[in-house]
Order: structure tokens, then C-alpha cells, then sequence
């Protein structure tokens, strides 16, 4: 759902579905913006996040991620893990209408 509205705003999408794809993906491409599911088979969202932004590296410094997720984290794991990111948003809060705000607010930052 969000990827079809993505894709009808105008935006260019690559859509990949697992955790090695994805991290093999954002370090192959620059991407202006990577949404990162947490819960994606092979390696999870937050092991991608740690290995392409570790507290040594920032391995996709021209790219900001923001964090999609449904799963419910301990504070000190979602805090961390906005540390690492651009934004951190719940899934059933977003709509793929106000998705498309935030990434035109972050666009205009």
C-alpha cells in the first residue's frame, strides 16, 4: 500500500523484502530515503540499521532512514534504535497519506 502511493506521488521505489537484500540493496544505491520495516525474514530491520549505521560507521551518509514498525519495543530498544535513524514511525498510526507528508516535510529539512 505504501509503495503504490509512493510510486502514484511521483517517487522512484525499489521494493526488496528480506534483511540481506535489503542491506546488500542500500549499500549498493544511494537512496535519498530507505523505510525500514523491523520485521523482515533473514535479518531483521534493526540488525540492517545497526550494520549500515554503527556507532563507527555511517555506511549511507547521503541516505536518512526512518523506522516502520508494528512490533512493540521496550523504550530503551525504540530509543536506540531513533538514534540510529531519521524518524521512527508505528504502522497503524500512519496512513499512506500522512506517510507521504512526513517524507515531503523531510524533503524540505
Amino acid at each position: 500500500m505504501y509503495v503504490r502511493s509512493l510510486r502514484k506521488a511521483g517517487y522512484d521505489v525499489d521494493w526488496v523484502v528480506g534483511g540481506d537484500q535489503a542491506l546488500e540493496t542500500a549499500k549498493k544505491k544511494t537512496y535519498d530515503l530507505i523505510l525500514l520495516d523491523l520485521m523482515l525474514p533473514e535479518r531483521k530491520g534493526a540488525e540492517v540499521l545497526e550494520a549500515l549505521r554503527s556507532p563507527t560507521k555511517d555506511t549511507i551518509p547521503h541516505s536518512r532512514i526512518i523506522v516502520l514498525t508494528n512490533f512493540d519495543q521496550d523504550e530503551e530498544s525504540r530509543l536506540a534504535m531513533q538514534a540510529k535513524a531519521d524518524g521512527y514511525l508505528i504502522k497503524a498510526d500512519i496512513t499512506p497519506r500522512k506517510l507521504l507528508e512526513i517524507i515531503g516535510s523531510l524533503t524540505k529539512a
